[in-house]
């Protein structure tokens, strides 16, 4: 996947990450401090990739890929407690959560391979 592709790929995964936003109960305490985290770090996948691609050096693009990694792995965690405390279904979260995994997993395979260059 190309860095093209990836910045496509990022944006839609923070477009839906607030699209879900409109569905976490208002009414929910945790619900309501939970949407704010995964807005926060399901946005940013995004944006640091975003930045990781003007990386000024190779050191500053390992260090925004890591934390495009830090922050895809610390989506999935928000997502997997709106599932697990009941606030979500799993169905409706299943996609996502496989999304944000999946972009962990990438981010993570290129911080490995951009550091042993």
């Amino acid at each position: 996947m190309n860095p093209t592709e990836l910045k496509a790929r990022t944006k839609a995964f923070a477009l839906r990450i607030i699209k879900l936003l409109r569905t976490i109960p208002k009414n929910d305490d945790a619900g309501r401090v939970i949407a704010k985290q995964i807005v926060r770090s399901g946005t940013s996948v995004a944006a640091n990739y975003r930045a990781s691609c003007r990386a000024r050096s190779h050191a500053e693009f390992i260090a925004k890929i890591g934390t495009v990694e830090e922050e895809a792995d610390e989506t999935a965690l928000w997502l997997e407690l709106l599932v697990e405390s009941g606030i979500v279904s799993e169905r409706k979260l299943s996609a996502l959560l496989t999304e944000a995994n999946e972009l962990t997993a990438i981010m993570a395979y290129s911080r490995k391979t951009a550091a042993r260059k």
